[in-house]
């Protein structure tokens, strides 16, 4: 009869990179004697360039989402207005309705 036995912290633990272990953009291997050019509060990068491009790419997708997020409400605005004239142009009967 065999018995598994384990020991207190023998066990295979599968390693984790840290987060500054490589540059966010291009996944260059940061160096401990270089500069680490941080964005963001945690997202490093090897270079003030790959930085850079991050920022101007996330630049872009908050424009296009502010531009989409407009058009939208434009759309809803547009619909209550148009509702609210199609109200004003309703045919009402003033009058006395003898009801039988």
């Amino acid at each position: 009869m065999r018995s598994a036995v384990s020991y207190y912290g023998c066990e295979q633990k599968s390693h984790q990179p840290h987060f500054l272990d490589s540059c966010f953009l291009c996944h260059k291997t940061l160096s401990k004697n270089s500069d680490i050019y941080m964005y963001r509060g945690n997202t490093p990068f090897c270079s003030q360039e790959c930085r850079q491009e991050q920022i101007e790419m996330d630049e872009a997708s908050d424009k296009k989402y502010k531009l989409s997020s407009s058009k939208r409400s434009n759309g809803v605005r547009q619909s209550k207005d148009s509702t609210k004239e199609s109200d004003t142009k309703k045919a009402v009967r003033t009058g006395t309705v003898a009801v039988a």
